[in-house]
Parts: structure tokens; C-alpha cells; sequence
């Protein structure tokens, strides 16, 4: 993270980076971490910690609950760390409603965790929501703690945008043929959200001449805010 002249106090504003399996979050947050300042605390996703650390997985729904339920209790533990900086945003690598786009089997994470959607999503400022690429050749299969085929990761894609349809600020980041592209586009929307005194401390991306939201960059395609 860059370093920042802003001695202001913040109000530590979550922004939630989402999206389906292969969307490029991981790479995303790599550049962001490299172009934003100190003051953008990027936490990591609690599904890596949870199953990186051998927590079981299979597709039987119980213990498909029992991850979720996990995943849930990690990602508001790792929110609440945030609360000790002073950060401008904390930037949540998936939030909790993303859970209900994977909970399968009876009952409802809500119920499960002691919550509601409207209570979770009321926790986040705004979501950036990468989309799955639906080509074969554009689908990373890389990451060792992925499991999905291309179908089912378009579908995850699909339930965790059902999943964020209730919250006010949320925008798309569609696949495009150049990653680059559709990282500087997540970018500038980050950097539009970020607070006015840490702004200024974000690096330009792809265009040295030029800020991200500079209304003279070149073409990049439409993100759709719903």
C-alpha cells in the first residue's frame, strides 16, 4: 500500500469486492494493494482462510452449512479488526450475504447465523461485483481451492448477484477479453468511493498521464450500477 499525507480521522466505510469463481478478485485486490494507499485495508477472503486451513468440503449439504456457518463467523471476526485502524475503507474480500449464494439445504443462513439479508447488507457501503468469465478459455482452474466447472461457477456468479440484489450501491464489472481492462474498471469505482482526502493519493493505472477517473481515458466498457 502507498503511503499517505491524510492525517484525517475515517469512518472505515466496508466495501465488499465479489464476484463468481475465476472473476479475478484475487488479482484485483494484488493491483489495488499496489495503486491505493495505506488508508484502503484489504482484508482476506474468509472461505480461503476457513478451507485453506482444512476446514471439510464436499457437496453434502451439511457440511456445506457447517462452512458457511464458519465462514460467516471468520468474515465478521476479521471486519471487526478493521475497527483498530484508522482506515478510510475496509475492503472485504466477498461479504457475509455472499454466504447465501452457497448455502444449500433446509433452513436459511440467516436463521442459522442469527441474522437477517437486510440487517448484513445494511453493513456494507457499496459492492463491486466482478463477473464470472462464461468462456472456457477465460476460466482460471488454478486456484487449488476451487472446485467449481465452468457451469457451476456462471451459476455461483448468478446467486451471489440474486444474493446483492437488495443493496443500493452495488455495480457490475462485466468479463472483457483484456483482464487489464476490467481491473482498471473495478479500480475506478474503488477509487470513486474512496473519501476525497485519500483520493488523491491513488496511483494512476494503465494511463500514466491520467487518473482513473479522468473523463479522457480511453474507451473502457460500461459498468452497470444496480
Amino acid at each position: 500500500m502507498k503511503p499517505c499525507a491524510c492525517g484525517e480521522s475515517h469512518d472505515g466505510r466496508r466495501i465488499v469486492l465479489t464476484g463468481g469463481p475465476g472473476a479475478g478478485k484475487t488479482a484485483v485486490l494484488e493491483l489495488i494493494r499496489l495503486f491505493f494507499c495505506v488508508h484502503v485495508k484489504t482484508l482476506r477472503e474468509s472461505a480461503s482462510i476457513v478451507f485453506g486451513g482444512g476446514f471439510p468440503r464436499d457437496h453434502r449439504w451439511e457440511l456445506r452449512q457447517a462452512g458457511q456457518r464458519a465462514i460467516y463467523h471468520v468474515q465478521r471476526a476479521l471486519e471487526s479488526t478493521a475497527k483498530i485502524e484508522n482506515a478510510a475503507v475496509v475492503l472485504c474480500d466477498r461479504g457475509t450475504v455472499d454466504g447465501a449464494a452457497y448455502w444449500q439445504g433446509p433452513g436459511t443462513i440467516w436463521s442459522a447465523v442469527g441474522s437477517t439479508l437486510e440487517a448484513e447488507v445494511a453493513r456494507y457501503h457499496a459492492v463491486i461485483h466482478l463477473r464470472t468469465p462464461r468462456s472456457r478459455d477465460a476460466y482460471n482452474r488454478e486456484n487449488p481451492i476451487r472446485i467449481e466447472s465452468l457451469e457451476e461457477a456462471a451459476e455461483t456468479d448468478d446467486r451471489i448477484a440474486e444474493s446483492w440484489a437488495s443493496h443500493p450501491r452495488r455495480y457490475f464489472v462485466d468479463a472483457t477479453p483484456d483482464f487489464l481492462t476490467k481491473a482498471a474498471r473495478a479500480m475506478q469505482i474503488l477509487r470513486d468511493e474512496v473519501p476525497a482526502c485519500c483520493r488523491r493519493q491513488v496511483q494512476p493505472f494503465l494511463w500514466s498521464a491520467s487518473p482513473l477517473s479522468d473523463p479522457s481515458l480511453p474507451d473502457v466498457p460500461e459498468v452497470t450500477n444496480a
